[in-house]
């Protein structure tokens, strides 16, 4: 069963199965591993049988045809009932936005303020950005423009030196320059938006940024030459980045109290922030920690993490569950984030649903099928069996009564992906 998760993990040998060694022993030998696998393979075999398919000799190739026809129809679904609730919108970005708005789950975060954001900003004007949304002068476009899609504008349009003089001048600040408000969605959709998003869409890809410093996701307009599932995709993506940005948030309130806290606002906009664990041959993510006491809210810890962090801030929503709150029909897709049948070419197909989606919209054949967000909540569910356990969870938070992490060096920000 070892060899199973390691094969669906795209695990590299021996090191995984060292890890796994590290874990059981540390949990008094509860094969985790081999209970998770089991639960992988008999998830997927139902899903097969949901698609329609026979479990015993599916193949990869028709397992990949199934979820590409499946992503198709749901995004009609979900256009059809977007359109229902909020009318025909110019742009159906914006009826994403207002289904976030509407979700019923937790949205508090700590998050920059929006006078703070705008000093920032003025000492480094984003030029690039001025000139794609048509202004002349920067004060201008602040005084008619939401100054967070601003940001979101010039994290894609202006180059590695401006976004790295931007991470930099967060070390200088303070916790005093955040505050408590709810997440926020944006969805900007004037003439030079559209203009702006048929430029930046064609060349990133992607038409969703999320702003972690600011507790916010920006949703771009679609271009003209709208991607198949634009609007489904749009939605996961955005749904993803919620819970990222409210992970983001919970850590910082926890290094509020940090004299070098601007490091960790460089670590959480830049990369992701970690904690350190010599159970394992490497440090563990912080979503992971987060995922780990929204599911066992019992085990919250308020030694470790009050009076700045309280229980409701460690929260994550399951994105498959969101969909359901908008689109009941779209239900096939609960608990398929960590489902994966083995196939060819050492990779498995996704059924986690933002790899199936983003396969669609990108046309991807076969061969260049996406695996990436199933592997991160595979890997993630084998690290929460494991936390359970007592010896493994000491192990895992006991830094963050003295540290919490490490301040990141300035080799270790990665500004090409801020």
């Amino acid at each position: 069963m070892t060899r199973v998760l390691s094969e669906l993990l795209g695990a590299r040998e021996p090191a995984f199965r060292q890890n796994l060694l590290r874990l059981e022993s540390a949990s008094g030998h509860t094969s985790a591993d081999i209970r998770l696998s089991a639960e992988v393979e008999r998830a997927t075999r139902l899903k097969l049988k949901e698609l329609g398919l026979d479990p015993r000799d599916t193949t990869g190739e028709e397992l990949y045809a199934a979820l590409q026809a499946r992503v198709k129809a749901d995004d009609a679904r979900l256009v059809q009932r977007l359109s229902e609730k909020y009318g025909s919108a110019a742009s159906a970005h914006i009826n994403v936005a207002k289904a976030l708005n509407d979700l019923p789950v937790y949205k508090s975060c700590f998050a920059l303020k929006t006078a703070v954001g705008r000093r920032l900003l003025s000492k480094l004007p984003p030029k690039q950005t001025m000139k794609a949304l048509k202004y002349r002068s920067f004060d201008s476009m602040l005084r008619r423009e939401q100054l967070l899609t601003v940001y979101a504008a010039a994290w894609l349009l202006e180059s590695a030196s401006w976004r790295k003089a931007m991470v930099d001048s967060y070390k200088k600040l303070a916790a005093a320059d955040f505050e408590i408000r709810p997440f926020t969605v944006m969805a900007p959709h004037s003439a030079h938006w559209q203009a702006l998003a048929e430029v930046v869409v064609a060349q990133k890809k992607h038409n969703v940024v999320a702003l972690k410093e600011f507790g916010a996701v920006v949703i771009l307009p679609f271009p003209a030459a709208v991607p198949p599932a634009a609007t489904f995709m749009s939605l996961l993506m955005a749904l993803h980045d919620m819970n990222e940005v409210r992970a983001g948030s919970t850590f910082l309130k926890l290094c509020q109290v940090r004299p070098d806290f601007g490091s960790f606002v460089q670590t959480v906009v830049s990369s992701e922030p970690t904690l350190p664990a010599h159970v394992l041959d490497g440090p563990v993510q912080w979503h992971i920690i987060q995922r780990y006491y929204a599911r066992f809210s019992d085990r919250f810890r308020e030694e470790l993490f009050e009076p700045h962090v309280q229980k409701e801030d460690l929260t994550w929503h399951s994105v498959e569950k969101a969909l359901t709150y908008i689109v009941p029909e779209l239900d096939f897709w609960h608990h398929t984030s960590t489902l994966g049948l083995h196939a060819s070419q050492q990779r498995p197909v996704s059924m986690n649903v933002i790899d199936a989606a983003l396969n669609f919209c990108n046309q991807l054949p076969y061969k260049d099928r996406i695996v990436h967000y199933f592997r991160r909540s595979l890997w993630g569910e084998l690290i929460i069996r494991y936390l359970k356990h007592e010896s493994v969870e000491q192990a895992v938070v006991s830094s963050l009564e003295s540290r919490l992490v490490e301040a990141p060096s300035e080799d270790e920000v990665d500004y090409q992906t801020a």
